[in-house]
């Protein structure tokens, strides 16, 4: 038990717009030990994530709210009515500060243009619905890898605060 809960809990966001499927995920995640918050639209996501229209009131006290809240990963569906999965994963990824979270796109329809039109964009999956626990099992190297590369962006960031403050004080000698 100690082991468990000492490892880092991983907060996915998983969007769809079918009840039943956000339940089967979220179960499905739940029983592989994520945090999970879901969603029933790319527009809530977008919310959830701080990215949406300043005009609404709501969306602002609802990404505030959840701002403290980092997401690892977003899991979502490709067909939804209004904002598509893959509309979402544009407005993520063309994001500054959200597109190193890695995105998976599930559907129900395998059609390889759609699969690839994600992939080319940027999904670092892409899972045919029903999702299945061995899917799920596919999702932690993402997170780890996207975890790694922000390790190595502050690595990078500090050691270049350090080597201009060294030029700075050999170039005071």
């Amino acid at each position: 038990m100690a082991a468990v809960a000492t490892q880092p809990q991983f907060h996915v966001l998983a969007v769809d717009d079918s009840v039943l499927d956000r339940k089967l995920i979220e179960r499905l995640l739940k029983t592989s030990s994520y945090q999970v918050t879901t969603v029933d639209s790319g527009s809530k996501a977008l919310e959830f994530l701080g990215l949406q229209d300043e005009n609404s009131e709501d969306a602002v006290s609802f990404s505030s709210h959840n701002q403290e809240v980092e997401v690892n990963l977003i899991i979502t569906d490709y067909c939804m009515p209004g904002m598509t999965g893959y509309d979402l994963l544009k407005k993520v990824k063309e994001s500054s500060s959200l597109r190193d979270i890695p995105v998976v796109i599930m559907s129900s329809e395998n059609i390889p243009s759609r699969i690839n039109r994600c992939m080319e964009e940027g999904a670092d999956e892409f899972f045919l619905k029903p999702v299945q626990l061995s899917d799920v099992s596919r999702l932690k190297p993402h997170i780890l890898k996207k975890s790694t590369k922000c390790e190595d962006l502050n690595q990078n960031k500090s050691g270049t605060t350090i080597s201009s403050s060294t030029n700075n004080i050999s170039g005071n000698r």
